[in-house]
């Protein structure tokens, strides 16, 4: 089986802008605290996490994300649950999310995209961020209009969180990474 490191060079031979970099770290963190927190194998939930969009820049039409990607991975050798948790946070895909390793990556996906745009425009970025200025920020229909409010419901409900809790747990995991996503304080 890859490791750690296979994955990170195959993350970063197929995806080269920062933007996309920085929201696979920030889902590879929310992905690393819930398996801490579950028990779970962290090395391989961190890797889920990263490669989860690998195929996105060179693939991003609904045809070829995350189908291209995944099979890549099936091609390395990587396990079944890990390509069937990449197909499953593509709702289009038709795959189940039946795992918990599944469920987190669709719960926390829009979430850390949503609570890296939250840090964006506040001073002290990840330092400090608290459940109720997300919560506020996503009240705001145009304050990151891309990110699907409905997903992070949904991704929450599926995970058997409440939704606070789900926010201050992905708010914690990208806390403990913040220096390597560019989120860090003043």
């Amino acid at each position: 089986m890859p490791t750690y490191d296979d994955a990170l060079a195959l993350f970063h031979e197929w995806t080269k802008t920062e933007s996309l970099r920085r929201h696979a770290y920030a889902v590879e963190a929310a992905m690393e605290y819930y398996a801490e927190k579950f028990g779970e194998d962290v090395e391989l939930w961190r890797m889920t996490g990263l490669l989860h969009d690998m195929d996105y820049e060179k693939h991003p039409t609904l045809d070829e994300h995350p189908f291209v990607g995944t099979a890549v991975l099936r091609e390395q050798g990587y396990p079944e649950t890990v390509i069937e948790a990449i197909l499953g946070h593509a709702t289009y895909s038709g795959v189940p999310r039946t795992t918990l390793m599944a469920k987190t990556l669709f719960a926390v996906d829009e979430l850390a995209g949503f609570i890296t745009a939250v840090a964006y425009v506040r001073p002290t970025k990840m330092e400090g961020m608290k459940v109720k200025s997300v919560r506020k920020k996503l009240k705001d229909k145009q304050f990151a209009a891309a990110v699907s409010r409905e997903d992070i419901t949904q991704g929450a409900e599926e995970l058997g969180v409440e939704l606070g809790e789900h926010i201050a747990n992905v708010i914690a995991g990208m806390q403990a990474r913040a220096d390597r996503l560019g989120l860090s304080g003043s």
